[in-house]
């Protein structure tokens, strides 16, 4: 029996000798103490509710600077800015009917209504057409000027 208990002892003091090379340091297993390693300890919960990101009005001083603004056009935008930008995906290829630029069959019944006609229809709407063809940030003068430059190319 004392043989098997010196046998036993021997086996856990090995044990233990190779355990405690092999054991992290606490440190290495989390670089927080104990009590703040747990899913819901404070740190944990403010870890996960922090904000992703912030907030800075203009003319408030938030420390690192701000990405330029976007270069505003000077001035109004020319026909062919307005039909490439808001105009062709419904002209360009006759979507919800729309006359087709360079058709000269279908666009002759509108032209023949006169230019006050068309500009008025575009301004306001007509058939699937919304308000200035959905062009919000367009001056009358600009649609007219989209009218001007798809007429001139569907005669």
């Amino acid at each position: 029996m004392k043989k098997m208990l010196t046998a036993s002892l021997v086996l856990v003091a090995t044990l233990f000798a190779a355990g405690s090379v092999a054991a992290k340091s606490t440190k290495e297993i989390s670089p927080y103490p104990l009590g703040e390693r747990s899913v819901f300890s404070d740190r944990a919960i403010e870890e996960r509710i922090k904000p992703v990101g912030s907030v800075c009005v203009e003319g408030d001083e938030c420390g690192s600077a701000a990405a330029p603004a976007e270069e505003v056009a000077s001035g109004p935008r020319s026909g062919e800015q307005v039909y490439n930008g808001s105009c062709a995906a419904c002209h360009g290829t006759g979507a919800a009917g729309a006359p087709k630029m360079g058709d000269a069959a279908s666009w002759a019944p509108r032209i023949a209504k006169g230019e006050a006609t068309m500009l008025k229809n575009a301004i306001n709407g007509i058939n699937a057409m919304p308000p200035k063809g959905m062009c919000m940030d367009c001056s009358d003068d600009e649609i007219n000027a989209a009218i001007e430059y798809m007429v001139s190319k569907s005669q």
